[in-house]
C-alpha cells in the first residue's frame, strides 16, 4: 500500500493560478501552518485547494520561494522508476525525431515534466543537474530511470549551480556512474566539438544555440568572420566547417581556447581559425582602434551579464557596451549576431540595449531573425518566462 503523503494547503483565494496550468504555487500562496512548515524539504505531497480537493502531486520545500513544483495533475500517481522512465521516453523520442543525432538537451526541466532536472546526451554519457530540494531526494529513482531507459556509459551529477543553494542544498559533482568523464566528442550540426563533462561550465556544452550556429554559419560562407566569447568554437570552428574564409575565435579561457583549437583539427579547418585568448571588451577595443579591422561576420555570445534583480540595470547596460564596441567591427553589409543567456533581461529589454549600442556605433542596418534556444529546449507554456535566450542577427549598412 502507497505511503499517505502529506497535505499542502493553498490559501484562500489562491488556487486559481494552478488551476489554470501553472507548475508552481508560491511560499506566500501557501498556508503555513506549523504542520506545513514541518513537512521536510523535499518532501512529496498533495497539493490541495482552500476546499480541501487535491489538486495534483507536488515536491515541497517550505523554504523555498517557489515552494512547490507540479509533478503531475494526477494525486494518485506513484513516483517511482517507471513513472519518471516514462518522462524520459517521451523526451528520447522527441529529440531523436528533431535532432537525429544522439548529442540533445534530454530533459528540459518542466517543460518536460521533470522540475528542476536538467539533462544533456553525449552519447553515451549524461550529464545531470538536479536544482531543486524535491528532485535531490528523487535523484536514486531518476538515476534508476535513466539506467533502464538508456544504459548510460557514464552519468555525471553536475550538481554546482547556485541555484540549489537556494534550495537549501550543496554544491558538488558527483560522477555517479562510470569513469571520471572529462573532455568527451560531440557532433552538433555535422561538425565535430570537445565538452569537458566535469570542469567545463554549465553541463559542459550549450546545446541552446545549435539551431542560431547552423543560421549564423549560413551566412558566413567566404566571409571573414569574429567570433567574440568563442567558448569551445561552436559558431567559429563551425562557420570554418561551412565555408568561411578566415575565423578569429576569442576568449578569455585557456581550457575553452585549447577546446576550441581540438575541434578546428578535428573539422580540418585549423588552417582557417585562429585563436586569441583575451579579455572580450579589451579585444574589441584593440580591434576598433584607428586602423579598424572588418569583419563579414561578428558573433557575440556573452556569459549572462545579469546574474541577480539588483544587478540589473548595470547588467543589462553591458548589451549596450558590447554591440557599441562590437558593431563598428562588421562590414558595411555584413551581419552581426548578438545573444543573451540572462533570464532576467527580457527580449524587450534586450533589444533596446541592442538598439541603443547600435545608436552609439553610429551604425543602422535591419533586423532579419530574433531567436531563442534550440527545439531541444521547450518552454512550457505556462512558464514563458524560462525562455532564457534571446538572439538578435542583424544586415549592418
Amino acid at each position: 500500500m502507497a505511503k499517505k503523503l502529506p497535505s499542502v494547503l493553498l490559501r484562500s483565494g489562491e488556487d486559481r493560478r494552478v488551476r489554470d496550468g501553472h507548475p508552481w504555487a508560491f511560499s506566500n500562496e501557501i498556508l503555513m501552518d506549523a504542520d506545513t512548515k514541518a513537512i521536510p524539504p523535499g518532501s512529496l505531497a498533495t497539493l490541495r485547494a482552500p476546499s480541501g480537493e487535491a489538486l495534483g502531486l507536488v515536491t515541497f520545500n517550505p523554504h523555498s520561494l517557489i515552494a512547490t513544483r507540479l509533478l503531475t495533475s494526477n494525486p494518485e500517481a506513484v513516483v517511482d522508476a517507471l513513472f519518471i522512465g516514462r518522462r524520459l521516453a517521451q523526451a528520447v523520442s522527441l529529440r531523436d525525431r528533431l535532432i537525429g543525432v544522439p548529442f540533445y538537451r534530454l530533459i528540459h526541466a518542466e517543460a518536460d515534466g521533470l522540475p528542476g532536472v536538467i539533462v544533456d546526451r553525449f552519447g553515451d554519457a549524461l550529464v545531470v543537474q538536479v536544482n531543486t530540494a524535491g528532485m535531490d531526494a528523487l535523484t536514486p529513482v531518476l538515476l534508476e530511470a535513466l539506467e533502464a531507459e538508456l544504459a548510460p556509459r557514464t552519468i555525471v551529477l553536475k550538481n554546482d549551480s547556485p541555484v540549489r543553494v537556494l534550495e537549501g542544498l550543496t554544491r558538488e559533482v558527483v560522477v555517479a556512474k562510470g569513469e571520471s568523464a572529462g573532455a568527451i566528442e560531440l557532433i552538433e550540426n555535422g561538425a565535430k566539438f570537445v565538452a569537458d563533462l566535469s570542469e567545463g561550465q554549465k553541463t559542459g556544452w550549450f546545446y541552446d544555440q545549435r539551431d542560431n550556429r547552423r543560421f549564423v554559419a549560413g551566412v558566413a560562407k567566404g566571409a571573414n568572420v569574429l567570433d567574440v566569447y568563442s567558448y569551445s568554437g561552436g559558431f567559429g570552428v563551425l562557420a570554418a566547417k561551412e565555408g568561411a574564409k578566415s575565423v578569429l575565435c576569442i576568449d578569455r579561457s585557456a581550457a575553452a581556447r585549447d577546446a576550441a583549437m581540438a575541434a578546428a583539427a578535428l573539422n580540418g579547418v585549423d588552417g582557417i581559425v585562429s585563436f586569441e585568448k583575451a579579455e572580450a571588451f579589451e579585444a574589441l577595443e584593440k580591434l576598433g582602434g584607428t586602423m579598424a579591422r572588418k569583419f563579414d561576420v561578428v558573433i557575440c555570445d556573452p556569459p549572462a551579464f545579469v546574474k541577480n534583480r539588483k544587478d540589473l540595470k548595470i547588467g543589462a547596460q553591458g548589451y549596450r557596451k558590447m554591440v557599441r564596441l562590437a558593431a563598428p567591427l562588421v562590414a558595411r553589409g555584413g551581419f552581426f549576431f548578438v545573444a543573451s543567456c540572462s533570464h532576467l533581461v527580457d527580449l524587450p529589454l534586450f533589444a533596446d540595449q541592442v538598439r541603443r549600442g547600435l545608436r552609439d556605433a553610429e551604425r543602422t542596418g535591419r533586423i532579419l531573425l530574433t531567436s531563442g534556444a534550440a527545439l531541444d529546449h521547450p518552454v512550457h507554456p505556462n512558464l514563458p518566462e524560462t525562455a532564457y535566450l534571446k538572439a538578435m542577427t542583424l544586415q549592418l549598412d
